[in-house]
């Protein structure tokens, strides 16, 4: 992988981790999420209108893509508030591949090569080392359909992508989630709780989030897509430390172990 393409995604993976870890310590994490997302979508319009290359065959990847980033920001909100980042995290970004993975081989019938068997067995017996051995999590089983909601959104992307630029594409469908999440919550919980969030982070994660989705862009054109995706997935080591650090989350030695192990599945099942 050239030395280029892999700065590109480990900065990347780490501009994801760290604003998902300023969504977790926010103290309202629903108004915090909508401002964040709000002011990543205002901020970045001007670049996705000087980008602009949509063709009319991208409105049902756009609608269906629209309805499952939806979702995943609702469950992401949802697991953030019951569990603790150090394992919503490697649970929901670590199940998605695996997903993905099992996805395209039992919908399009693709073969599961040995070495992508052996990362799906990685990310399973990482999963359980980052849950533990406890009955009825339901933060668990919040990002396992956080999980669930990537893998549907990035193979609707994968196709989308095809009558669209990337970033015209993106902010046309994070547009409708935002049109929906900034109102509902000032209707909800009032204008305040809006403002309360508005902050120097909060545009800081903004452009973290969205910056994110762009470097691993830079990076694809540099690098194959399967290298891109392994080292990207770095960032639930890092966002696993980075809960340690910042949120005082006890991150002990095998919520760690668990969080690589399923690095390394990930990077298994990418480059298979």
């Amino acid at each position: 992988m050239p030395a280029d393409a892999f700065a590109l995604t480990l900065a990347a993976a780490v501009l994801h981790a760290s604003w998902n870890v300023f969504l977790r310590g926010s103290d309202d994490v629903e108004a915090g999420f909508a401002v964040v997302l709000g002011v990543s979508l205002l901020l970045f319009a001007p670049v996705a209108a000087v980008t602009w290359s949509v063709s009319w065959a991208v409105a049902p990847y756009v609608a269906a893509s629209a309805a499952l980033e939806g979702l995943y920001f609702a469950l992401l909100v949802a697991a953030y508030r019951r569990r603790e980042l150090s394992v919503v995290y490697p649970v929901a970004r670590g199940s998605a591949p695996l997903l993905v993975l099992l996805g395209t081989a039992v919908v399009l019938g693709r073969h599961v090569s040995a070495v992508a068997a052996v990362g799906v067995c990685l990310v399973a017996v990482g999963v359980l080392l980052v849950r533990g051995f406890t009955r009825g999590d339901e933060g668990v089983l919040v990002a396992l359909a956080i999980g669930c909601a990537i893998a549907g959104y990035t193979l609707v992307d994968k196709e989308g992508l095809h009558h669209a630029a990337a970033l015209p594409y993106l902010e046309l469908v994070l547009a409708p989630v935002g049109l929906v999440a900034v109102p509902a919550v000032a209707i909800r919980r009032g204008a305040h709780a809006l403002r309360a969030q508005l902050t120097g982070s909060t545009v800081a994660a903004a452009v973290a989030a969205f910056s994110a989705y762009a470097l691993v862009l830079a990076a694809l054109r540099l690098a194959p897509a399967p290298e891109v995706a392994a080292v990207r997935e770095t960032s639930i080591v890092l966002a696993t430390l980075l809960a340690a650090l910042f949120l005082r989350e006890r991150v002990g030695l095998r919520r760690l172990a668990g969080a690589a192990v399923v690095v390394g599945g990930v990077a298994l099942i990418a480059l298979a």
